[in-house]
């Protein structure tokens, strides 16, 4: 139903008309309009398709396959996903709705049918959005671990953001405050002229729960502070509880600052008492975990900190996993994003930069020379520490053997890529004034910085195109298509998978060791499954759906799946709005 509502839009050209001859998609199996079937076209444009239109048409049309194979209204949600992976899609595709809007706002309406079929095509997505927060098990999720709560925050974060975004672009005047108090329809009807803005306050009411239940992961009595990943496994502080915690923070204290706590519930969480508590626990998170020494030599985030249990009385971090994943490596970017906008502080823009850069430079990326360090050749290139020929990369890439959790990573990190260098704005609350020359040099730096980031994205958009198939599906290895074959094991990809002080744990599971505990935690998996459109024939599977050939490199392990194509969307998105 979505991929008609974008070929309807986009044949017309109505989404960004300042971009000529945008055409419609494929629908798989039936006919195009306007273009040659995906399957005999993809390996021939991929690498000009990272220009303009096409990169926002390729866009669209990936979120177009995400909710067409991958969303079932039945249920309202994406039931291939597990809990938490369930709820990076769903932010992943608000975020697309924020781009939707934008891109609409950029142009005149045009006549009355032009505006209809564009707010059809954003309510479309955004009703499978709302309904999609019923399907969530917010009961399941509330008994996890502790970052698993914290990705349902930031979900729903992203989804009242592209609901007041888009209320302010196309209907003036809509807007209430919510102040978890309940709503009478007389009041809702009169204070908003659009429908969507009426869950405005149940998406804030989730995410305020769910950073209630983390908030007692924070920590004091080991490591001096910190966010705990799992009560129920020995004491483990990673890097990713604790940047979801520090960005889940300050976006909450940046879209609830009027939220009132209990003083004493502030107290006994060591938040001093003066400062709003979001924005104290966004401060010391980030002040925590800039202290506890979790980057490595190359400037990236390694896994994170256990604390000696043989040691009598021990609380120090002092037993460190030098394992590295994508994803630690972006979700602390919209923390630092958030707190540079709230503080002012420039720091928090440098170090993000500094971060990036750090990424690029360990995928074999020269930003000086905007090309890869290692020149294109006919084997494997070599291993950089996050990717390899310029193209990121999870250790589990090239083998195929990524787990259901491993295939959200790189996703994740374009996602909030995209959130730190979004556009800056000056926010200026009462009282506050701003020195409009500084700003501007901050701005015209942090757009600068950026943009010199932009041949390195559309690089790896280049090689995650190549790994679309027949139906537009999006495979996990980005760096596949130098490889003419699909047998790569971890025997030969170049990777030191039992180099000392690391483990793999979210691929392989925790060891039952004396430093992880007796207690075995193994990363989520599902049989990719789904129903059938109209659930007429029942199940079918995706994962040797995904391709027909055999040496196929994104045929292996669990092939194609609702994780692999929410990352190509989070991808051709960070490209287009970093353009």
């Amino acid at each position: 139903m979505l991929r008609r509502l974008l070929a309807g839009c986009l044949a017309g050209g109505l989404l960004v008309q300042s971009v000529a001859a945008l055409t419609c998609p494929p629908d798989v199996g039936g006919p195009v309009v306007g273009r040659t079937p995906v399957s005999t076209e993809l390996s021939g444009r991929a690498a000009a398709a990272a220009n303009g239109a096409e990169v926002l048409e390729d866009a669209f049309y990936a979120l177009a396959v995400l909710q067409d194979s991958y969303f079932v209204a039945v249920n309202g949600t994406w039931p291939s996903s597990i809990d938490w992976t369930g709820a990076v899609v769903e932010t992943v595709v608000s975020g697309m709705l924020t781009t939707l809007t934008r891109s609409l706002s950029s142009n005149n309406p045009g006549s009355d049918v032009d505006w209809k079929q564009k707010e059809n095509l954003i309510s479309s997505v955004y009703a499978q959005v709302v309904h999609s927060f019923f399907g969530q098990d917010a009961l399941a999720i509330a008994n996890q671990a502790y970052d698993d709560m914290l990705w349902v925050v930031l979900g729903w974060l992203e989804a009242t953001s592209f609901v007041r975004l888009h209320s302010e672009l196309h209907y003036p005047g809509t807007g209430h405050d919510c102040n978890h108090l309940p709503i009478q329809l007389g009041q809702a009807m009169q204070t908003s002229s659009w429908q969507g803005y009426s869950w405005l306050c149940t998406f804030a009411d989730r995410a305020r729960a769910f950073w209630d239940l983390a908030s007692v992961g924070w920590d004091t009595k080991l490591c001096h502070g910190g966010m705990t990943w799992n009560p129920r496994l020995t004491p483990y502080k990673n890097a990713i509880t604790n940047e979801l915690w520090i960005s889940a923070s300050i976006a909450m204290y940046q879209h609830f600052p009027n939220d009132t706590f209990e003083p004493s519930w502030a107290a006994a969480k060591g938040f001093a008492a003066k400062d709003p508590v979001y924005l104290a626990a966004a401060v010391e998170g980030y002040s925590w975990l800039k202290g506890v020494n979790m980057t490595n030599q190359q400037g990236l985030y390694v896994d994170g900190y256990h604390i000696d249990g043989t040691k009598p009385g021990n609380v120090e971090c002092d037993q460190r996993d030098e394992t590295v994943y994508t994803y630690n490596q972006g979700v602390i970017l919209t923390g630092q994003r958030g707190l540079w906008s709230v503080t002012g502080s420039a720091s928090y823009l440098e170090e993000g930069h500094r971060l990036i850069k750090s990424v690029i430079n360990a995928t074999g990326w020269d930003l000086g020379k905007n090309t890869p360090v290692d020149p294109p050749g006919g084997g494997l290139q070599p291993w950089r520490g996050i990717g390899r020929g310029g193209i990121l990369e999870d250790q589990c890439d090239a083998s195929g053997t990524c787990s259901q959790d491993a295939q959200a990573f790189k996703g994740i990190f374009f996602h909030h890529l995209t959130a730190f260098c979004a556009p800056i704005e000056p926010i200026v609350d009462d009282g506050m004034t701003v020195n409009m020359q500084k700003y501007r040099n901050v701005e015209a730096t942090h757009a600068q910085t950026c943009r010199a980031y932009l041949g390195w994205v559309k690089h790896n958009v280049d090689g995650a195109l190549e790994t679309r198939d027949g139906a537009g599906r999006f495979g996990m290895w980005w760096g596949a298509g130098a490889r003419t074959s699909g047998v790569l094991t971890e025997r030969d990809d170049d990777i030191s998978h039992m180099a000392p002080k690391s483990t793999d744990y979210r691929n392989k599971g925790t060891p039952q060791d004396k430093i992880w505990g007796e207690n075995k935690w193994e990363p989520g998996s599902k049989t990719v499954k789904l129903p059938c459109h109209g659930l007429a024939n029942g199940p079918r599977d995706l994962r040797r759906e995904a391709s027909a050939d055999p040496a196929d490199p994104n045929n292996r392990g669990r092939g194609r799946t609702v994780e692999t194509q929410v990352g190509g969307l989070a991808l051709l998105r960070a490209y287009w709005e970093l353009s």
